[in-house]
């Protein structure tokens, strides 16, 4: 079972929105998007509501909007969708003709996971939609994994490395975020690329509290440090609490090594390139 907010998404048959008032303009976004992304699923809206209603019927893997909509302003509809989407955190790129300005007047909120000046083309942008849903590969990252289970952690250490990943393994919560202060301290922020944890670990704090230290404590937020949390809870209520307690996605259990993998990698991505974005 799955809650309305979440489910497992497969990124090999992605469901991409776009938002625009301009129907033309989203007929040439679908087609391009399809020579690079042929089995993915396409919600074109014209407005605001259509989105809000389209976001209401299934998972979308990302959203691109339109800064200038008939009934709502983009930067608007993205706040809609981070207060109103439980599910995994959602890269919402805004499409625009006045990008350098936006980001020379530093008025870019930190609902948009990033912007596209659309003068460059339907094709780029195509190519950059793919980069997020299908991304061909990471050249390496860091992830900060907690695993209380040896036997589990040898495993799934070996599973990460395998795929060009340097793991830092923590047993339990109160060491990840002893780690994470000792990055902070030498100015390494937010130190590790991604956190993968489990739910129910040995000590007093769970996944969850990591969770809670890591948004809140350390007020590191979704796109700066993605947290991938694993959970062999299928209750529905429990998965969307983890999610607004600000994880960005769950893996359910038993792990399938293609999910868990695919999902890491997605989730490095959009922090590297929040993290470079907020560098320069």
């Amino acid at each position: 079972m799955s809650s309305p907010g979440f489910r497992l998404v497969d990124t090999t048959s992605p469901r991409i929105m776009v938002v625009d008032g301009s129907k033309v303009v989203r007929k040439m976004i679908e087609g391009v998007l399809r020579q690079q992304l042929p089995d993915m699923e396409f919600v074109g809206c014209e407005t605001g509501a259509e989105a809000k209603a389209a976001l209401q019927a299934g998972s979308i893997n990302l959203v691109t909007t339109a800064l200038r909509l008939s009934d709502i302003d983009g930067l608007e509809l993205a706040r809609y969708i981070r207060d109103h989407t439980p599910q995994a955190y959602i890269p919402i790129i805004v499409v625009s003709g006045d990008v350098q300005e936006r980001l020379e007047t530093r008025s870019i909120s930190d609902d948009v996971t990033d912007y596209f000046d659309k003068s460059l083309g339907f094709n780029a942008l195509a190519a950059f939609i793919k980069g997020y849903v299908a991304p061909e590969s990471e050249a390496g990252g860091e992830v900060l994994y907690v695993e209380d289970s040896r036997v589990v952690a040898v495993a799934t250490r070996r599973m990460l490395e395998k795929h060009g990943l340097t793991v830092i393994h923590s047993t339990g919560v109160e060491d990840a975020i002893a780690h994470l202060e000792t990055m902070k301290a030498q100015g390494r922020i937010p130190g590790p690329d991604v956190v993968l944890t489990d739910v129910y670990l040995k000590g007093e704090l769970t996944g969850k509290d990591l969770v809670h230290s890591i948004r809140r404590d350390f007020n590191y937020p979704k796109g700066l440090l993605p947290v991938l949390v694993m959970t062999g809870d299928a209750n529905p209520a429990n998965q969307t609490d983890l999610l607004r307690a600000g994880a960005n996605d769950l893996v359910q259990k038993p792990i399938e090594e293609r999910l868990l993998v695919t999902k890491l990698l997605f989730q490095l991505r959009v922090g590297r390139l929040i993290r470079q974005k907020l560098a320069k």
